[in-house]
């Protein structure tokens, strides 16, 4: 069964002070174009999930965020020793400064220290770090999961639609072989009459050459191949949509060779009702291309 490369899928999480929501679109692309926004600071995470994309995926330009925020927990506080560290060496070099200049500075006490921003923060639970990441990544399997579904879901709607279409195709083609029979004596008497034009106005012509002629008009307004083709090519499209493997590329080939067929089969018609039959071909192959265009 074939899949659609448009769908969507999201999902929440939260763990202590910690919430993320995830977001996942896809839409059509010629290859898989994956675009990953992950927050710094995850390590491990955007590798995971590129790997379960890869592996899910063919094809399809798809999009993930995740957003997380932390709130703060309880009263709990500690020292950013970086910050700190940072601080003390800024109250040196002042210190410093004002002596060279021969100025007296009060000495800071530690409640100025840790009055400095960023110096004094909310504590972090243990292994705060470790679960999250642990958690966003035993999150990204079901996210995946429910984006690979709702492209299934969809791959049934186009199944359905280019199903459809494909048997217009093939009531048309029917419909085109029966209006190329039909016109067979309008033919023929179109051929006669244009060899004895060219009989009465020329008095030493080759026998051969007119033979030849004739020919060529026959085989080109013949249209016994292009009706095989549009056939075949119904059989092959069909093949194609009960594969399970990824069949996208090889039906926007086939639906090229539908159109050029279709273009062909107008071209040589010499009969009005067979050049609407030809047109009507066209439309139902243009729109069916459009669906494929959706097809992983």
């Amino acid at each position: 069964m074939i899949q659609s490369m448009t769908a969507f899928a999201s999902r929440t999480g939260t763990l202590g002070p910690a919430s993320w929501s995830w977001e996942m679109r896809g839409v059509n692309a010629r290859g898989l174009d994956l675009r990953l926004r992950m927050p710094d600071g995850i390590e491990g995470l955007e590798v995971a999930l590129r790997a379960a994309l890869s592996k899910a995926l063919a094809r399809g330009n798809v999009t993930v965020n995740l957003r997380l925020t932390r709130e703060e927990a309880g009263t709990a506080l500690a020292v950013d020793e970086t910050q700190l560290d940072a601080v003390l060496t800024a109250l040196d070099a002042v210190q410093d400064r004002a002596f060279a200049m021969g100025v007296t500075l009060a000495q800071p006490t530690a409640a100025d220290v840790l009055s400095q921003r960023g110096v004094l923060v909310p504590a972090k639970p243990d292994n705060l770090d470790d679960d999250l990441t642990k958690a966003l990544i035993a999150d990204i399997a079901p996210l995946v999961g429910d984006f690979v579904k709702m492209r299934q879901i969809e791959g049934r709607a186009l199944h359905q639609v280019i199903t459809d279409q494909l048997a217009q195709i093939e009531t048309l083609t029917d419909a085109a072989a029966e209006a190329a029979a039909a016109r067979a004596p309008q033919v023929k008497t179109n051929l006669t009459t244009a060899l004895r034009r060219v009989m009465d106005d020329v008095s030493e012509i080759e026998e051969a050459r007119v033979a030849q002629e004739l020919a060529l008009l026959a085989v080109k307004s013949d249209v016994t191949e292009e009706i095989d083709r549009l056939q075949t090519h119904v059989v092959a499209a069909r093949d194609l949509l009960a594969d399970q493997k990824p069949a996208g590329r090889k039906l926007d080939f086939l639906a090229q060779e539908f159109n050029r067929e279709a273009n062909t089969l107008c071209a040589k018609a010499q009969s009005a009702p067979l050049i609407v039959i030809g047109l009507d071909l066209k439309a139902v192959i243009d729109q069916m291309r459009e669906q494929i265009q959706n097809v992983e």
